[in-house]
């Protein structure tokens, strides 16, 4: 591979991870380009904290830029998409427009308006378009995806997932009521921003025939978001049964919770993403399969990712996640947050 030069619209926490796992992962350091707006130099860690007040261009060598056509003007091979919800369809149009290859931070958008041009712009340039699920990776899922393709659980019956985590908590170094999760016009509420539950569902069963989901704003933060959703979708089998999904998120759990279960006549699967387990259980209650996935640290998952994404700009591999599967998950939140709103429910 030739020298990468990459623009980063946005390097907050998972920005520097992204640039962190791609320098290591090239055997040239990139040059790297960055539009930015706030020019915050503080160094961050893998787990959240500061390592350094200042310092992040000079570490990276980063040519900062305060307009993205000055930055896409010295023609970046790839752009990542890093900067806050509601502003990255702005970044990533004009950096498809310029024919650049693209990696989009979850979700999408904020918002349907647009998605599809970005669509047709990357497809008919002919460059990468990725979005970061990075749970894709997870070696748990990917058993689950094949005890489910394989049958281990006979017909399924339901699925069930929460995640809960307390907002104010996701970056101690920073005011939560200034961070995008809790603003709504940076595209924040627990919906988008727990968006990961309804891409597996999504690699596991495609889109939902419909929705419907209680929820908003049941704390006392401070926040102009919603904080907590209840939400169920309605799979049909190919037998013409229904298959519920329901999906549990919430930014208040402490300690937090990420689980997903699937229930089928043969067997069932629970993973508890937090406590690092896997088991397949049949239904007579013993365990036919289990896995402990403490010794796995989280970062493997933002570095495997981060070698497919690299594997796909160079023609070897194809997405995992294109962004056609990023428009159906968003397509997923969005009907969420209409059947909130109307407290109707949705068809998909």
């Amino acid at each position: 591979m030739k020298r990468l030069t990459v623009l980063f619209a946005g390097l907050g926490s998972i920005g520097q991870r992204h640039l962190r796992n791609l320098t290591a992962a090239l055997p040239v350091a990139p040059r790297v380009l960055a539009f930015r707006t706030r020019r915050d130099d503080r160094i961050l860690t893998d787990d959240l904290q500061v390592e350094a007040e200042e310092g992040l261009e000079k570490r990276y060598g980063i040519e900062s830029f305060t307009s993205l056509d000055a930055a896409l003007a010295l023609k970046p091979d790839v752009t990542f998409v890093t900067n806050p919800t509601s502003r990255h369809l702005a970044v990533a149009l004009a950096a498809a427009r310029a024919d650049c290859h693209l990696f989009m931070e979850k979700p999408l958008s904020h918002e349907w308006a647009g998605v599809e041009e970005l669509v047709a712009v990357v497809t008919r340039t002919g460059r990468v378009g990725y979005v970061g699920y990075q749970f894709r990776f997870h070696p748990a899922f990917e058993k689950i995806s094949r005890w489910v393709k394989d049958g281990r659980l006979g017909r399924i019956a339901a699925v069930r997932a929460e995640v809960g985590e307390y907002m104010p908590g996701f970056h101690r170094y920073e005011d939560y009521r200034g961070t995008y999760p809790a603003r709504a016009d940076l595209g924040g509420g627990v919906v988008l921003c727990q968006i990961h539950e309804y891409d597996l569902l999504y690699a596991l069963f495609g889109l939902p025939q419909e929705v419907f989901a209680v929820g908003g704003k049941a704390s006392r933060m401070e926040i102009d978001v919603e904080d907590t959703a209840q939400v169920l979708f309605r799979y049909q089998r190919p037998d013409s049964a229904d298959m519920p999904a329901q999906v549990h998120q919430d930014f208040l759990q402490r300690p937090a919770r990420r689980n997903f279960q699937v229930i089928g006549d043969e067997g069932s699967i629970y993973w508890d993403y937090l406590g690092k387990t896997l088991q397949l259980s049949r239904t007579d209650g013993t365990v036919a399969e289990s896995e402990n996935f403490a010794g796995l640290p989280r970062n493997h998952l933002f570095t495997a990712e981060m070698k497919h994404f690299l594997a796909c700009v160079e023609g070897r591999e194809q997405p995992w996640v294109t962004l056609r599967d990023g428009a159906a998950s968003l397509r997923m939140a969005l009907a969420v947050k209409k059947s909130m709103i109307t407290k109707t429910i949705i068809q998909l």
